[in-house]
């Protein structure tokens, strides 16, 4: 992966997803004390970074792949970001869910054209029951984030914000599975100018963290956080990626966490989901290291269940 595959990989997809726009807050300014610009994921299609990544998956296949179909294993974002990519491009997505994934993600896959096969909610059974499809019905497996080409994608939106905004000394974003904060730091090394990636992760689901400072895969016990979309550990793809370009991760509790969500939520009338207000609470946590410096912010996406909000 190298600055010529990343360009290629924002071309490619160029006509499939939206190019988000870059907000400003000028009181979160002033209370961070820095000068931020948020790269708004939350208007996506589907409403998160995910299609992205998707999308470029899907369009690296073969055309006989293509006409076999894709399967993944999501109770989130991803299952919906594969189901609106397949549907957009006419291809059959299986989608392997947890039977106790919220009705409200199982519905949005459902209205995206992909087909739910329930499932046990471990990771053993997701994994079991996608390799059965695959096996039956021929389908190509996409994991959600540890893949080149997903990792390519999510990348793109990094890129963009360089674009726009190409003199940023910092860019945060959330850590779970590594796929977007992956593509975020190859972004940033080809594409910006000495610009530094940091991680915000919560305490509750630190293995990136620990796998920085022990320099191998870690896991987490519990997965006790209101942030859902950072619940997966690092896959063997993007750790090694995090190791050379991600300077730092900052880990921030759940109070922080929500703090951050509402401060967004009211102060820039966006609606976000609590994975994506992980960095800006880790940024908050740290102000005074980061002050009057120029930062780009990924704001991931904005699926939240409006009937269980965290405030």
């Amino acid at each position: 992966m190298n600055a010529k595959s990343l360009s290629t990989t924002a071309q490619t997809i160029a006509s499939y997803i939206h190019r988000t726009p870059v907000l400003t807050s000028r009181l979160i300014n002033q209370i961070s004390g820095a000068d931020l610009y948020f790269k708004c994921e939350n208007f996506q299609r589907m409403g998160a970074f995910k299609m992205r990544g998707a999308t470029h998956a899907i369009l690296k296949l073969s055309e006989e792949q293509k006409s076999k179909g894709v399967v993944t294993h999501s109770s989130g974002n991803f299952a919906q970001a594969l189901s609106l990519s397949a549907q957009i491009l006419g291809v059959k997505a299986y989608i392997v869910m947890p039977s106790n994934a919220p009705q409200v993600k199982k519905d949005a896959v459902k209205d995206y054209g992909g087909e739910i096969i329930e499932c046990p909610p471990t990771h053993k059974d997701r994994e079991e029951t996608a390799n059965k499809i695959q096996k039956e019905k021929g389908a190509t497996f996409l994991h959600p984030y540890n893949d080149h080409n997903v990792i390519l994608g999510q990348g793109t939106a990094a890129l963009e914000l360089l674009e726009d905004h190409p003199d940023l000394t910092y860019i945060f974003a959330p850590v779970g599975g590594g796929g977007l904060i992956a593509g975020t730091s190859l972004a940033a090394h080809y594409f910006g100018k000495n610009c530094t990636v940091v991680g915000g992760e919560p305490f509750e689901v630190d293995d990136a963290y620990r796998a920085l400072q022990s320099g191998t895969l870690e896991i987490n016990e519990t997965t006790n956080t209101s942030a859902d979309g950072l619940k997966m550990p690092l896959g063997d793809l993007t750790f090694p990626i995090l190791q050379q370009y991600v300077s730092e991760i900052i880990r921030v509790n759940e109070e922080e966490i929500i703090s951050a969500m509402r401060l967004i939520w009211e102060r820039m009338k966006i609606i976000i989901e609590p994975s994506c207000a992980v960095p800006l609470a880790a940024l908050l946590k740290e102000k005074e290291r980061f002050r009057h410096q120029k930062i780009g912010i990924i704001l991931s996406g904005g699926n939240v269940d409006l009937s269980n909000l965290p405030f």
